[in-house]
């Protein structure tokens, strides 16, 4: 790395460029945060201790988060940070938990606890995507739309297909909120293990039908948006992507085969929420 003069008040150092420039931030632009090449990680410890404290199998207490100071001190801190100083594990893992959290700002930002799609309406009818448009999230000192965050940024900087069973937009038919924190360090490991409790451990939302040789699948997969791009193109790299997160088995073969039938499962609007769970 060049190295060069870096002025600062008071002092002149020879250090390497990024040092520098993290330093003149540092001095010059006080509201933003910046991470040393040395560090390029975000702590995630007070969104992560939220999640263990309020969130359970997936169901969100969004009273207790409305309530909890932590929860403003951390969408504060998502505010300064500059997410391009992180290293690209831990950028995918910070963007991942700015959009959760947002979402759950969102949500108690308009005191919404039946469904998010109640947000924005215009007579009655969710307008262009009206809830995940509204410029809610600051970040880096931008503010940024949820649809944003995931179609802009996610999905088209890392092209990781993962992404859709860890981004959760406050609906039951969603994968279900993780109950930590995503990190760099082990953000693979997290995203695998999300893949499987929805395509394996989600029977309504995701299931394989040996004896009718269908595969039932969630919307995410084959009707919103453009995803299915996202896990292939077609049916069938759909079901080669399933695969993957199944033991050998006949159920695994199928989906390797191709020769099934698609049928799209049910996606339930309601709020993710414990006090919903509870009722149903």
């Amino acid at each position: 790395m060049p190295l060069r003069f870096c002025f600062l008040p008071h002092r002149v150092r020879h250090v390497g460029f990024a040092v520098c420039a993290a330093a003149f931030f540092a001095v010059y632009v006080p509201g933003l945060t910046t991470l040393s090449a040395q560090t390029r990680s975000m702590d995630q410890s007070t969104f992560d201790a939220l999640l263990h404290a309020n969130v359970s199998r997936g169901m969100v207490d969004y009273d207790a988060f409305a309530k909890a100071p932590e929860f403003k001190a951390y969408l504060g801190q998502l505010a300064k940070i500059d997410p391009t100083t992180l290293s690209r594990t831990d950028e995918l893992a910070f963007w991942i938990n700015a959009y959760n959290a947002y979402t759950i700002a969102l949500i108690n930002a308009h005191g919404e606890r039946q469904s998010i799609r109640n947000i924005n309406k215009s007579f009655g009818v969710v307008k262009a995507f009206g809830p995940w448009k509204e410029k809610l999230a600051m970040i880096g000192g931008k503010a940024y739309g949820l649809d944003e965050i995931e179609q802009d940024i996610i999905r088209k900087r890392f092209q990781e297909p993962r992404i859709h069973f860890a981004l959760v937009c406050a609906a039951m038919g969603c994968p279900p909120l993780r109950s930590e924190a995503y990190v760099g360090q082990r953000i693979d490991a997290q995203l695998d293990e999300q893949a499987q409790i929805f395509l394996l451990k989600s029977p309504t939302k995701n299931r394989v039908d040996i004896a009718s040789k269908t595969i039932y699948v969630s919307p995410i997969f084959v009707e919103f948006r453009d995803y299915i791009k996202d896990f292939g193109g077609s049916n069938a790299s759909v079901g080669k992507f399933i695969a993957k997160f199944y033991p050998a088995s006949p159920e695994r073969d199928l989906l390797n085969s191709g020769m099934f039938t698609v049928s799209k499962t049910n996606y339930d609007w309601s709020l993710n929420s414990k006090a919903n769970a509870e009722k149903k």
